[in-house]
Order: C-alpha cells, then sequence, then structure tokens
C-alpha cells in the first residue's frame, strides 16, 4: 500500500492496547517476544521501558545492543493503534510490517491501523 494517499476504512478496528506504550529517539528499550499471529504483521517485537506498560515495537527502529533483550530507538515512536469504522476517511502517511500510520480526516486523530482494513480512495 502506498504511504500519502488517501484510504477508506473498510470495517472496524478496535485497540486492545489502552495505555500505548511511547518513546523518544535514544530511548533504552527491553525487548521482549517477537509477535507470531495468523495476520502476517511480521517483525513486531513486544517493547518495555522505564515507567510504561509494554507495546509492539517494528524491529526497523530498534538497534540492538550487544544483548539481544535490550535495544535503543533510532527514532520518536507511539504504538497508539487508531479506532476505524468502516466508511472513514484517512491519509496513509507510513506503513510497517501490516499496518500503516494514518491521519483520519474528520478529526486529524492518528495511530496505526491494520493494512487489510484500508482501501486506496481512487478519484474520478
Amino acid at each position: 500500500m502506498k504511504k500519502n494517499m488517501k484510504y477508506i476504512a473498510t470495517g472496524q478496528h478496535r485497540t486492545g492496547y489502552p495505555e500505548p506504550i511511547s518513546f523518544a529517539k535514544g530511548t533504552l528499550l527491553s525487548v521482549g517476544e517477537k509477535y507470531e499471529g495468523p495476520e502476517g504483521w511480521d517483525n513486531w517485537y513486544f517493547c518495555t521501558t522505564l515507567g510504561q506498560p509494554g507495546g509492539w515495537v517494528p524491529a526497523q527502529i530498534i538497534n540492538r545492543t550487544g544483548d539481544a533483550h535490550n535495544g535503543i530507538a533510532l527514532e520518536d515512536y507511539t504504538a497508539r493503534e487508531l479506532e476505524v469504522n468502516e466508511g472513514d476517511l484517512m491519509i496513509g502517511l507510513r506503513s510497517m510490517n501490516g499496518w500503516m500510520w494514518c491521519s483520519r480526516l474528520s478529526d486529524d486523530c492518528s495511530g496505526w491501523v491494520p493494512l487489510e482494513l484500508l482501501e486506496i480512495v481512487i478519484k474520478d
């Protein structure tokens, strides 16, 4: 799927993580299990950092240190998921590992949305 395109949600998404992990570039991360579900969302790791509940982080933004269970954040990040309803219009800004970072047009709220719920809006 292409980024910076307009998308419509083809279904509903609700988050299972109401308190998403968020951190700044350079934050030390404790890297846990790799996500292995049927959806094909590859390269997500459950990470924790001081003072926050854990959350899923894409491998691309983790700089692994000498220990396989530690890393440093390569960029600012939040695991916030955008709750969407069928028919919501969004701009897709970044695609990673089966998810798209989107901004909803009706209210400018942003977060991650599963790619399988997004369809590109074709202009006439």
